[in-house]
């Protein structure tokens, strides 16, 4: 199975596929709209994360820019009724802090924005993917920052966990958490945390 591929894009043969040469042997493989936006023949040596999709007629190869972004398009394999189309789909639409966001709330109408989800899909997948994207199934309990819970973890510290899961790099956590008001809940700081890397993405 191939997991990454680094190499240069020598074509785009068409919408949501780029050609990836990788020392002389050329790599079509389908990538999410911000993907193919970013990924210009002869911009340089570029790195894709991929998931490698077998069919018993054909080998298909999907790319992302960062390894976040394979683990949501997994996640949603897993999901009822969501094939590899839909799923890119889906983060063509949504980056993974938004599909995390929308998850963690319930959001059926963001969810619905992308094309070929109808409200059934929409609630399904809200349902499905909290426990496929690891989003926090939290109550809004009178926890602040600050307190220690069960866990022994202040609340910021739940925050940055939760982040950590959801595939964000240090740095990125680290600077979101920093913002966050120094007051609340863990499941409200998680969802401002979410709405910063979804404006960010």
């Amino acid at each position: 199975m191939i997991g990454s591929l680094r190499g240069v894009v020598v074509d785009r043969p068409a919408v949501g596929e780029v050609v990836i040469e990788v020392h002389g042997v050329g790599y079509r493989v389908s990538v999410p709209a911000g993907a193919f936006a970013a990924l210009d023949p002869g911009a340089g040596e570029v790195l894709l994360y991929v998931h490698t999709h077998v069919r018993e007629d054909a080998i298909v190869l999907f790319g992302f820019l960062d390894a976040g972004e394979r683990q949501c398009f997994e996640a949603l394999l897993g999901a009822h009724g969501v094939g590899p189309s839909l799923a890119l789909a889906i983060l063509s639409s949504l980056s993974p802090a938004a599909l995390a966001a929308a998850v963690l709330e319930d959001d059926v109408g963001t969810l619905c924005t992308v094309p070929g989800v109808g409200k059934k899909t929409a609630a399904r997948l809200a349902l499905e993917l909290k426990t496929r994207l690891d989003v926090p199934s939290l109550g809004g309990g009178p926890s602040v920052v600050g307190a220690v819970g069960g866990t022994g973890r202040s609340v910021h510290a739940e925050v940055r966990a939760a982040l950590g899961e959801l595939g964000y790099g240090a740095e990125e956590v680290r600077a979101v958490v920093e913002s966050l008001p120094g007051e609340g809940t863990v499941e409200d700081l998680l969802r401002a945390a979410l709405r910063q890397m979804a404006r960010v993405s």
